[in-house]
């Protein structure tokens, strides 16, 4: 039942990315709020199914992407794993952490993406791939993080329990 939450969040998570920040963009970068929300919930404490919460990620991202399925479930279940390592040996920074785990899951995610369009034939300057679209995706990723990962840690809380007081 803990599990269904994820089912309504993320898929605000889609709407609201593909919707509403794919208009705000910074030079050709755009804010992932899926892969940030994973992150954050996979920082939380008690949260056992983040690895749930990728799959079903993935699957909503690559059902209104450009990109194939294959590029997102990697990436995004990479982003967890990293997020669970850094867990346990930065639990103590948490903000740190998902600084981290924010910065780190979108350099694999766009480079599975430059990966995938380089095996298709889409030619492209790697620098300028970098300097418009990564660079800026970043920025915007962990401009993004602290309000994200503050509602991930409430909803972690709602949903597992609180385990210090609010």
């Amino acid at each position: 039942m803990r599990n269904l939450i994820a089912i309504p969040l993320l898929g605000l998570a889609v709407v609201v990315q593909t919707a509403i920040l794919e208009q705000l963009s910074l030079l050709n970068g755009v804010a992932d709020v899926a892969l940030v929300m994973l992150a954050a919930y996979a920082l939380q404490e008690r949260v056992t199914t983040a690895f749930h919460w990728a799959f079903l990620a993935a699957l909503m991202i690559s059902l209104v992407s450009r990109l194939p399925w294959f590029v997102y479930f990697p990436a995004y279940i990479g982003t967890v794993f990293l997020a669970l390592i850094l867990q346990r040996r930065i639990w103590q920074v948490p903000m740190l952490a998902m600084f981290s785990v924010t910065f780190l899951g979108t350099l694999l995610l766009h480079s599975m993406s430059l990966l995938y369009l380089t095996l298709s034939g889409v030619t492209f300057s790697l620098p300028d791939a970098l300097g418009l679209t990564t660079l800026p995706s970043v920025l915007l990723n962990l401009l993004i993080a602290i309000p994200v990962f503050g509602m991930m840690r409430d909803v972690a809380r709602w949903v597992f329990g609180a385990t210090e007081p609010a």
